[in-house]
C-alpha cells in the first residue's frame, strides 16, 4: 500500500513518515503544496495525509484541483484544533475525514486503515482469504491460525492483493502501489515475491491469471 504525506512542518512529516512505514507502507513526501499537488496528480496514492495549512499552494486548493481531476484517492485533512471552519472547508472540498492537530499518532493510523478498507470495500479490520486472513489493525498474517513471518515487500504485496481480492492485479499496478517514488522499480520482482508468498501460504491462493496478473482466490474450491 502506498501513502503520500503533505505537510510541512518538518518533524510532523518525518513522525508520519516513520509510522507510516512501520505500518507497511510505502511512503512518498512533500512539504509544500505545489509539490503535493504534483505528486498526488500524477502518482496513484492508497491514503493521502494532506494538511490544509501548506506553502505555496493551501490544501483546500490542492484537494479542489485533485477532485476536479477526478482523482478519487481517499483524503485525511489535518486541521489546526480551532479551526472548525477548515474541517467544513476540508469536507466540501472531498476530504473524506479530518483529524485536528495535536493528535495520537495511532489515532491517524486507525482512520488511515479504516479509509484504505473502506475505498477497496471492506468494512472489517481482518480481510480473509480462504485460509488466509491479515489482520490490518496490528498488520499481522495468519494461516489456518498460524502467524506467517513476512518481509516488509512481501507484507506490502499480500496486503494489497488482499484488500483487492476477487479483482485481476496487473504487475505494474502492483509496482506502483508497492513502492516509493524514489524506488528503482523492477516488475520482474514482483515475480519473486509472489514466488516466496507462494512457498508461506497455499499455493493457490495466489492465482496467475496470464497476461494480465494476479488474483486472490478463496482457495481451491473457488471456480
Amino acid at each position: 500500500m502506498r501513502a503520500l504525506v503533505v505537510e510541512d512542518d518538518k518533524d510532523l512529516n518525518r513522525q508520519l513518515l516513520t509510522a507510516l512505514e512501520d505500518a507497511g507502507f510505502a511512503v512518498d513526501t512533500a512539504s509544500d503544496g505545489e509539490e503535493g499537488y504534483f505528486l498526488g496528480d500524477t502518482e496513484p496514492y492508497d491514503i493521502v495525509i494532506l494538511d490544509i495549512g501548506l506553502p505555496k499552494m493551501d490544501g483546500i486548493s490542492v484537494l479542489e484541483q485533485w477532485r476536479r481531476s477526478d482523482r478519487k484517492m481517499p483524503v485525511i485533512i489535518l486541521t489546526a484544533r480551532d479551526r472548525w471552519s477548515d474541517k467544513v472547508a476540508g469536507m466540501d472540498a472531498g476530504a473524506d475525514d479530518y483529524l485536528a492537530k495535536p493528535f495520537h499518532m495511532e489515532e491517524l493510523l486507525a482512520r488511515v486503515r479504516a479509509q484504505v478498507r473502506r475505498a477497496s470495500g471492506h468494512a472489517k479490520s481482518e480481510i480473509e482469504c480462504g485460509p488466509v486472513r491479515l489482520d490490518t489493525k496490528s498488520a499481522r498474517v495468519t494461516c489456518e491460525g498460524l502467524p506467517v513471518k513476512l518481509t516488509s515487500h512481501e507484507f506490502r504485496l499480500l496486503a494489497y492483493l488482499m484488500h483487492h481480492n476477487g479483482r485481476v492485479v496487473s504487475r505494474t499496478e502492483l509496482v506502483e502501489h508497492l513502492y516509493d517514488q524514489d524506488f528503482d522499480r523492477d516488475s520482474n520482482t514482483i515475480e519473486v515475491f509472489i514466488g516466496r508468498l507462494r512457498k508461506k501460504i497455499p499455493g493457490d491462493v495466489i492465482q496467475t491469471v496470464r497476461g494480465l496478473g494476479y488474483r486472490m482466490s478463496q482457495g481451491p474450491d473457488e471456480a
